[in-house]
């Protein structure tokens, strides 16, 4: 299924990539809520004494089995995609779709570097903008080569742990002394550390945590060599992307069975050892935690994705084989959802703006003293909340608010966000 009403012409936008990428956002608020609302940071005393915290080891052990790193997998996928389809495009309209995009990815580096220092330093927006700048060396590499390079670099942190463990390699030192250099001179501490947000009652608080905050960002992103995986997702994107399979899902049906049925069998039960993993202080150690995670997290989010594309397929089949009278209008589910995915950018920016609302001390202050349950919940409320004003806003705005700008930054022209 197409929307012809996509930049309010004729061009064809398919529903499949803005249903996976606002399905994704639930996940990823999900999985962010848990650091916004400082439970991540509460030392496990801390944990043991909230009145949900019997029930909360449940729902972490839960959050590590079907959400954690699932859903910024498909987001990845996504993101690969839209690569190839900007280049598409720019060649259609005999333009230079890399300076396009390399315009497009520096004002993402821009807005991400925006949201890490003003807003949130769990940021992942920056990240997908450094490592897009690399996405046009493999252009012109062939399919085969494309899946090479993408599985070694999914597999690539197995060999960078291991050399870790053995050679004591410390590659996140620099960063950790920007760290606590920018710890002491706010008045950080290990102590204050996990209660600092939820008791700032003014932004320059908020501030001084995230711009130290910003350095540990950068050492999660080394120590979980997230260059690597996210790359490697990049990759297998701009392949899906390329073969144009998200326009012909229904010529792919036995593939992507074979990953639903793969992802699942395989992912799902290393899912449940992965969380056993984490809960327990990792005691597969590095190289084994690193295997543990690449062949858990990316199979089940391969088969998300399967899963959610067989079943609009079939959602699809049954839509034709109606009569006009009888076939479901344009706000089923997979349209409202779509709305939520086609302005991923504003959602994803939404989602730091409640979370510091809900939990800090400039806030409601919620934060550092609400259990691992009441988040969830919180989070997916929040979530129902962006489908809701998502789907009203696309019907009668082309954009939603962040994109438009992006949109008309990158391409330089004025464009109307009426539809």
């Amino acid at each position: 299924m197409k929307n012809n009403n996509f930049d309010g012409g004729t061009k064809e936008r398919y529903i499949i990539p803005d249903f996976l990428r606002g399905i994704a956002l639930m996940g990823i608020c999900l999985a962010n809520f848990p650091e916004f609302s400082l439970y991540t940071f509460q030392t496990p005393e801390a944990m043991a004494a909230m009145p949900t915290a019997s029930i909360d080891t449940v729902v972490k052990y839960l959050m590590y089995i079907f959400i954690d790193g699932k859903f910024y997998t498909i987001f990845s996928l996504l993101f690969g995609i839209g690569f190839s389809i900007i280049l598409t495009k720019a060649e259609q309209k005999n333009k230079n779709g890399l300076l396009i995009f390399y315009r497009r990815m520096t004002i993402l580096f821009l807005i991400g570097l925006f949201h890490l220092i003003c807003l949130w330093a769990g940021d992942i927006l920056i990240l997908y903008a450094f490592l897009g700048f690399l996405l046009p060396l493999f252009r012109s590499i062939s399919d085969k080569k494309l899946w090479v390079i993408a599985v070694i670099l999914l597999l690539f942190p197995v060999l960078v742990d291991t050399g870790i463990l053995l050679f004591g390699w410390e590659l996140s030192a620099p960063v950790i002394k920007a760290t606590q250099h920018f710890h002491a001179k706010a008045g950080i501490s290990t102590e204050n550390f996990p209660i600092w947000l939820a008791q700032a009652n003014n932004y320059g608080d908020i501030f001084n945590f995230n711009v130290a905050g910003a350095f540990i960002r950068v050492q999660e992103f080394i120590e979980g060599n997230r260059c690597f995986k996210v790359m490697g997702l990049f990759l297998i994107g701009f392949y899906i992307g390329r073969r144009r399979i998200y326009a012909t899902l229904e010529d792919y049906t036995t593939h992507l069975r074979k990953i639903r049925k793969i992802g699942f069998v395989v992912g799902l039960p290393l899912s449940v050892l992965y969380a056993w993993n984490v809960m327990n202080g990792y005691p597969c150690r590095l190289p084994g935690s690193a295997a543990i995670y690449a062949f858990s997290v990316f199979p089940l989010g391969f088969a998300y994705c399967s899963a959610i594309c067989l079943q609009y397929v079939k959602y699809n089949e049954r839509r034709k084989a109606l009569s006009a009278q009888e076939a479901p209008n344009n706000t089923g589910i997979y349209q409202i959802v779509a709305s939520t995915g086609r302005m991923a950018l504003t959602n994803y920016l939404m989602q730091s703006v409640f979370g510091i609302l809900l939990f800090y001390g400039i806030g409601f202050g919620l934060g550092a003293k609400t259990g691992l349950v009441h988040v969830a919940w919180i989070a997916f409320t929040i979530y129902l909340f962006q489908v809701l004003y998502s789907f009203f806003w696309m019907r009668y705005f082309r954009f939603g608010p962040f994109e438009w700008g992006w949109r008309m930054l990158t391409y330089g022209e004025r464009l109307s966000i009426k539809k």
